[in-house]
């Protein structure tokens, strides 16, 4: 008998993107669906097709402006250590995406009505598009939470590091004040990952996200806590939040405001505080370029 492998990361891979497209379409199918059902009963009057024309032509609007609505939160994200910054930003992107979406239903809306021979009424527009807007932003917050949670469960299954623990008895096979390797638990399995093959950290919350090739492994730790306990010749705190692995450092850039911004070999960009700027120009023996 072979055992079938589990559900995993790695197996979820290769259906993550139909997975992803067609969760949104289910749910936005599904809601105007039922949404429609209840506007027929609510409004025994019309005709029986303006419910759904009503439903589907926002709903389908709603579907198309998901991808933007990612894209923003993927700028901007909602996490421990980001959401005082980015909830304002998410508010005010509301009201474009309120805007889009009422101009959008109301120009199908006009359309499927014109083929019937009638003409849509939307109504005043400020006092109207005010009352669809209380209803646009409770949309627009619950797709950036449902992505948000949704990210936080695609860590989860990538896998959670912690530090290595002296044995119940024997010598530690490395030194647990600088461990060279983590361990990685992941779905009930446990593995172990190089730190010099760590890319760089970043400071979310209660955790530390450990970046190895392109996954995010959170460990429960504080930033000040994994800086003791990293090689201090490759890794290098460049930010309150940051630290970055030397070895993955591909450019520096300078910023007007005195900071200045690192890219690394994987392209991803991280923030340099002014604050750290003097460490960098200390480990690679030479000043910086200034702006």
């Amino acid at each position: 008998m072979t055992n079938r492998p589990g559900f995993s990361y790695e197996s979820f891979q290769p259906w993550r993107r139909t997975f992803e497209v067609g969760f949104w379409v289910a749910v936005y199918v599904l809601n105007a669906t039922f949404n429609s059902v209840v506007s027929q009963i609510d409004h025994p009057k019309v005709a029986a097709w303006e419910p759904w024309v009503w439903e589907w032509s926002s709903a389908l609007v709603m579907l198309a402006l998901v991808p933007a609505v990612i894209a923003i939160e993927r700028r901007w994200p909602i996490r421990f250590d980001t959401w005082r910054r980015s909830l304002p930003i998410h508010l005010l992107a509301s009201v474009p995406y309120s805007l889009i979406h009422v101009a959008g239903m109301v120009a199908l809306r006009t359309l499927v009505y014109a083929s019937q021979g009638g003409r849509y009424d939307f109504g005043p527009w400020l006092p109207t598009w005010g009352y669809e807007y209380l209803k646009d932003v409770r949309t627009y917050l619950s797709v950036i939470a449902t992505v948000t949670l949704y990210h936080l469960w695609l860590m989860r299954l990538q896998g959670e590091a912690r530090l290595l623990v002296a044995p119940d008895d024997g010598p530690p096979v490395e030194p647990l004040e600088r461990p060279e390797r983590f361990l990685v638990r992941k779905l009930g399995k446990e593995f172990l990952i190089n730190a010099r093959e760590i890319e760089w950290l970043q400071a979310s919350g209660n955790y530390v996200n450990l970046h190895v090739r392109g996954r995010d492994y959170p460990l429960r730790t504080t930033m000040a806590g994994i800086e003791d306990r990293v090689d201090p010749s490759r890794f290098v705190r460049v930010h309150r939040s940051y630290m970055v692995n030397l070895d993955y450092l591909a450019e520096i850039e300078p910023l007007d405001t005195g900071d200045a911004r690192l890219s690394l070999r994987d392209g991803a960009r991280i923030p340099c505080s002014r604050r750290y700027r003097a460490q960098l120009r200390e480990r690679f023996g030479e000043a910086m370029p200034t702006p």
